[in-house]
């Protein structure tokens, strides 16, 4: 063989790989102060997953656990690449004999999800999915109010087992733009009454205050004051009514607010506190979470352009692109002409023969289908059975 040959047959021969192999890592942690000895490598990787929503937060998951969680049922699932932390998620073991995993939240959340690090978020999806203790033949992991782009969406990809989907809560979100631009969303008789009363509330003088870290207690305090009051006749959601409830809203809040991932306005007129909004921020979109409005107000101005004008100039401002309307229909959110989206509710059982995980997916079809008839068949009666539930 000649010299120019052999350089030939060499060139075809590829080089050893210099790149460091990784080294992957799963661990799951039990102990109830888990998510705050996490707390700093846990919003680190939320910084790196786009998907990652104010309700991912680390302060917030957080003060959940401490208001809701049940002591000794927590579950941490860790995956690590060289050390790093790269997925994670936060569920809570269910009670009774079937056990089973669901998210943390119960009820609260709007988005329930995982952590992956965009890097390698596809093999720390894989990784995570390997290492749910999911295993015995009765048990599973529910999760609900899941977003059809969630990160968790693709540990169900991976997972092996038995798996299903189903629709959940419906979700509305608008176009995080200017208000003059949002007004041209919808038709044009109603825009022109939107703009008559956006008037009246310059020309009343309500004065808007962004609330700073310090006295996001009072404020908040205030928030509920004034929302049990505004759904006195209507039936507040019996939980907001709830020491625990303030004391969970009070601690995530003062601490979401310190980060930058949350925002309280106040509204006074003739210096009267007439309405508080608590607005959730992260990257991909806000999320117009809860308010409360003295009835007194509904009265003499528009409540909904009130609280969204503030909403909407805040999240402008920080530079996100989606204003979340989050979960409900409401009418004052459907003027807007909101786009819709519904969450998921995903349901991950072992593989093989899973009696209890057949028999929970029956009962969750059998309660939407139930739902569903309530709200388009039957509204009265849905209406009756929440005043004999607040009587």
């Amino acid at each position: 063989m000649s010299s120019t040959e052999t350089r030939r047959e060499a060139a075809r021969v590829p080089a050893p790989s210099t790149a460091p192999s990784r080294a992957w890592t799963t661990e799951l942690r039990r102990e109830d102060d888990a998510l705050d000895t996490l707390a700093g490598e846990w919003d680190d990787l939320a910084a790196r997953c786009r998907t990652a929503t104010f309700f991912q937060a680390a302060d917030w998951l957080r003060s959940w656990w401490n208001h809701y969680g049940r002591p000794g049922a927590l579950v941490v699932v860790l995956v690590r690449r060289d050390g790093l932390l790269v997925g994670a998620g936060a569920f809570q073991r269910r009670g009774g004999p079937l056990g089973g995993l669901t998210g943390l939240g119960d009820g609260l959340v709007d988005y329930s999800d995982v952590l992956l690090d965009d890097d390698c978020a596809d093999r720390a999806a894989s990784e995570l999915a390997a290492a749910l203790p999911i295993t015995r033949p009765w048990q599973f992991l529910e999760l609900r109010e899941v977003h059809p782009e969630a990160a968790v969406q693709r540990v169900y990809a991976h997972w092996r087992g038995r798996r299903r989907r189903y629709e959940d809560s419906l979700c509305q979100y608008l176009p995080a733009v200017p208000m003059d631009r949002l007004l041209k969303r919808v038709p044009g008789k109603t825009a022109q009454r939107s703009r008559v009363k956006l008037r009246k509330i310059a020309e009343a003088g309500v004065k808007v205050r962004s609330t700073p870290v310090e006295e996001v207690p009072e404020a908040l305090e205030g928030l509920l004051r004034l929302h049990i009051l505004q759904w006195s006749e209507r039936g507040v959601t019996p939980e907001h009514r709830t020491e625990r409830f303030a004391r969970h809203l009070t601690e995530s809040t003062i601490a979401l607010v310190r980060s930058g991932k949350a925002a309280v306005h106040q509204f006074h007129l003739d210096g009267q506190l007439v309405a508080v909004n608590l607005l959730l921020l992260c990257p991909a979109r806000s999320g117009l979470y809860m308010y409360g409005a003295h009835p007194v107000l509904r009265d003499r101005l528009d409540i909904a352009g009130l609280l969204f004008s503030a909403a909407l100039d805040e999240t402008v401002g920080a530079g996100i692109p989606v204003f979340g309307l989050l979960r409900g229909q409401e009418p004052y959110k459907q003027r807007w002409r909101p786009d819709q989206l519904p969450n998921q509710r995903l349901l991950l059982g072992p593989a093989g023969p899973a009696p209890a995980a057949t028999a929970r997916a029956a009962a969750i079809r059998t309660r939407i289908a139930a739902v569903h008839q309530l709200r388009t068949r039957f509204p009265r009666l849905k209406q009756a059975l929440l005043a004999r539930r607040r009587s």
